[in-house]
């Protein structure tokens, strides 16, 4: 990086395929971007020519709150030593979060300690990802990068149900309020018809009754005004501090690129097929279960994760799973080694008797699995990986996903080529693993149609263009 030169934005994922999705609209938009696993010094950075953004992937959407405190008072104190002017902690586009594992309201807290701004911004709503925010409530399509029904989010039939953080409030307001005691102010979808002065009149307003302003969006052309009022939002020699999903990024960036800060990326690698892929699946999502079930009918084969791996010996079972993947591999016939086919899977209730035999508690259990989880998937794609050469590897669901991704020894990664909305094709940087100069493909468990995993190996992303263009 220059030494003159000041990042425009440094962004925060909460776990590792949201931290992909972000990465994606800051490169798409022509910010020179890279995703770092930990924080990165000033002296590292100093290794890196000419970048416009840098990301974080962070863990703090499977962390209890006290946890999450004192990650995210190390890790900003870090960021703030970079001096960028946005500080973007990026969230779910679904706003996964309760008061026990993911609270964002600490998240906030802990942004208002380090950077001091007057209020904090939350945008959720990213139109081309089919997320909508109307006078406070969230809407979401079912399946991002499909054309799927689009519900409230306390009905949606996946995220009401999440094994995790089930969504219980339509309106945003009333799920951060279970999180933290700020008020709440909104920029309506009314307000956003307003002039511009008068809708930068109007924030300032709400920004002096409430510390935390929510942001609607429903559709594309609204996000440009949403990145002015952002960008307006900086305060002298402060970082501004950012709620919000990938939308914080396509806004900023629509914005840049008007005023000519940033120039549109389009070109990017090519696409080419996989004789045999690797899937890595921690994801109880009925989307990537029909992923699933339409790539075994495409002749993928499947290795299941059984849940005793959490009270017997678990390098037995790395070698037990690892030596299945590698005879299928070996037979260019492509692996999707999984935790779960859905929130109806017999392995879920058969995890829960497990986790009430250990003695573990609920919130034990939320944190405890995702890294029990990611350990098992990564550990045994090593085992594989040291036998077996792969192209590419493909990374599913977000609770799991940054555990898996540091067993596997990632220490950054830069993105290569869009595939689908909110997961691109990246190459992974890992030093001494490996996965060093893999193709790795993350994404959330809404993330794509039924012929995700099919497409990804075959080299033939038939919504590519229909989608980025």
């Amino acid at each position: 990086m220059q030494k003159d030169k000041k990042l425009l934005m440094v962004f925060y994922g909460d776990d590792f395929t949201g931290s992909t999705d972000a990465l994606e609209f800051m490169a798409r938009a022509g910010a020179k971007t890279m995703l770092f696993m930990e924080p990165p010094s000033v002296e590292l950075l100093s290794q890196y020519q000419n970048l416009d953004a840098i990301g974080v992937a962070g863990l703090t959407r499977s962390m209890i709150p006290e946890e999450m405190r004192r990650t995210l008072k190390e890790d900003f104190e870090k960021i703030a030593l970079l001096n960028p002017r946005h500080v973007h902690y990026k969230v779910c586009s679904t706003f996964d979060s309760s008061s026990e594992i993911g609270n964002i309201g600490v998240a906030i807290k802990e942004g208002f300690k380090q950077f001091k701004n007057r209020f904090v911004p939350i945008l959720i709503a990213a139109p081309n990802l089919g997320r909508y925010m109307a006078f406070g409530n969230l809407f979401a399509q079912m399946g991002i990068g499909s054309d799927g029904e689009i519900f409230r989010i306390d009905q949606h039939p996946s995220m009401s149900r999440h094994p995790v953080t089930p969504a219980t409030e339509g309106d945003l307001r009333d799920q951060l309020a279970l999180q933290c005691d700020f008020s709440s102010g909104l920029i309506n979808l009314l307000d956003l018809e307003l002039s511009l002065e008068q809708l930068k009149d109007k924030l300032k307003q709400i920004s002096k009754e409430n510390k935390i302003v929510f942001f609607d969006g429903l559709y594309e052309r609204q996000m440009k005004i949403l990145g002015e009022l952002l960008e307006e939002s900086v305060e002298y020699d402060k970082s501004l501090f950012t709620i919000g999903s990938s939308g914080v990024g396509k806004a900023l960036g629509d914005y840049w690129q008007q005023k000519g800060k940033l120039n549109e990326c389009k070109n990017w690698k090519a696409l080419k097929e996989n004789k045999a892929v690797l899937v890595l699946s921690g994801s109880a999502s009925p989307v990537t279960a029909d992923q699933i079930e339409y790539a075994l009918k495409m002749g993928f084969a499947e290795v299941l994760v059984e849940p005793e791996f959490l009270e017997k010996n678990l390098e037995d079972f790395i070698i037990k799973y690892s030596d299945k993947i590698i005879q299928f591999l070996k037979k260019d016939i492509s692996v999707i080694f999984h935790t779960s086919k859905g929130s109806n899977d017999k392995r879920l209730g058969a995890t829960k008797e497990i986790t009430n035999r250990l003695g573990w508690d609920a919130s034990r259990t939320r944190k405890e699995l995702p890294a029990k989880f990611g350990k098992i998937l990564g550990q045994t794609a090593l085992r594989v990986l040291s036998e077996v050469m792969l192209e590419r590897l493909i990374i599913a669901g977000g609770d799991t996903s940054s555990y898996t991704a540091r067993e596997l020894g990632i220490n950054a990664v830069e993105m290569i080529a869009p595939l689908y909305k909110g997961a691109p094709l990246c190459k992974a940087f890992a030093m001494d693993s490996p996965i060093n100069n893999m193709e790795i493909n993350l994404k959330g468990g809404q993330v794509g149609g039924k012929a995700y995993f099919v497409e990804l190996q075959k080299g033939k992303i038939e919504n590519q263009i229909k989608n980025y263009e």
